[in-house]
């Protein structure tokens, strides 16, 4: 386990590099940079508000007056000594940028997730033992629904409906304006409301499509050889699904849940700037909009290191839900 793991780790620490190289010279091609756009403003409009001079200050300031991959190696060596560097809009560290803006995405993430594993697990179930039926296809349907809605359409129409028409939900924010004179239990509750809409609209996609990948797992581990032998020997249907098929299907679900590991922490950009939510997504998208290159590359570096570990994760997992795999 330890030699496989310790590959695992310097292939993804690899990758990872490979991943930042490409990204950085990516972000650098992009039209506009932070002199220009403080120079010229967002819209690029209008003329020039600073002398030539002081325009190629800026850039030396910037950063912007090197080649990229001399920029790039610099970046990488404050990363190395546990730097990302100062956001060169809002003028703070990066590192505390996403910190300040996980604990929201977390609040979303974790909630969205529970909720949609909690759910989807014995729906899954549910629509493996009556596949077929009239129930099950009913089912079926409505998460085929559910699941091609898009979650920002989604979004716009509870708005409308909740907050706008019938005034049952706070329309944006994470809190209340009267947040900091509330007590601890009103406070909750306040955050609750603020939460549901969001919530709902992470959540209704996910559940429809881990519910319909539960199911097709079963279906298919169902159709095996030993499924049928249990089936023939008179055990109870509960038995078979629970025990023999579910179990053998846990596979294909440990990977999925691996790879949710970046949802946990990424956000959802257009969904955080729709509800006004001071997560992750909404970070990254302000660092587009403004070419902040250092919160780009920081926020991109920990959605890489994410997705790695995830796999990783998953892989070492498998041993435990399959005996037969072995990473020795």
């Amino acid at each position: 386990m330890l030699p496989y793991t310790f590959r695992r780790v310097l292939i993804g620490l690899f990758t990872l590099l490979l991943i930042s190289f490409v990204v950085y010279g990516l972000i650098r091609a992009m039209p506009g940079d932070p002199a220009s756009l403080a120079a010229w403003g967002q819209e690029g409009a209008g003329d020039l508000t600073v002398s030539a001079r002081e325009f190629e200050e800026m850039r030396r300031a910037y950063g912007l007056d090197k080649h990229w991959t001399l920029a790039y190696f610099e970046w990488l060596g404050k990363i190395v000594r546990g730097d990302l560097g100062i956001s060169l809009y809002n003028h703070r560290p990066v590192k505390d940028m996403i910190l300040d803006a996980l604990g929201p995405t977390l609040l979303l993430s974790v909630t969205s997730l529970s909720l949609a594993y909690v759910l989807s697990i014995p729906l899954g179930l549910y629509s493996a033992h009556r596949s077929g039926k009239l129930d099950e296809r009913a089912l079926s349907g409505f998460l085929y629904v559910l699941y091609s809605f898009p979650s920002y359409v989604v979004a716009v129409f509870l708005l409308l409906l909740l907050s706008v028409e019938l005034k049952l939900l706070p329309l944006t924010g994470m809190r209340g304006k009267d947040f900091e004179t509330l007590s601890g239990l009103a406070r909750g509750w306040d955050l609750l409301k603020h939460m549901v809409l969001p919530v709902a609209c992470y959540t209704y996609g996910s559940l429809a499509y881990y519910t319909r990948f539960i199911r097709s797992n079963l279906v298919e581990v169902s159709r095996q050889n030993y499924i049928l032998t249990a089936r023939a020997k008179g055990l109870p249907e509960r038995t078979v699904l629970f025990k023999h098929a579910f179990r053998n299907s846990l596979i294909p679900l440990v990977t999925l849940m691996g790879l949710s590991l970046p949802t946990l922490l990424s956000g959802s950009v257009i969904l955080e700037n729709i509800f006004a939510w001071p997560g992750m997504g909404r970070v990254f998208y302000q660092a587009l909009y403004t070419r902040d290159y250092p919160l780009i590359m920081g926020v991109t570096l920990m959605f890489s290191v994410l997705v790695l570990a995830g796999t990783l994760l998953a892989d070492l997992l498998y041993p435990l839900v399959d005996p037969r795999i072995s990473h020795a």
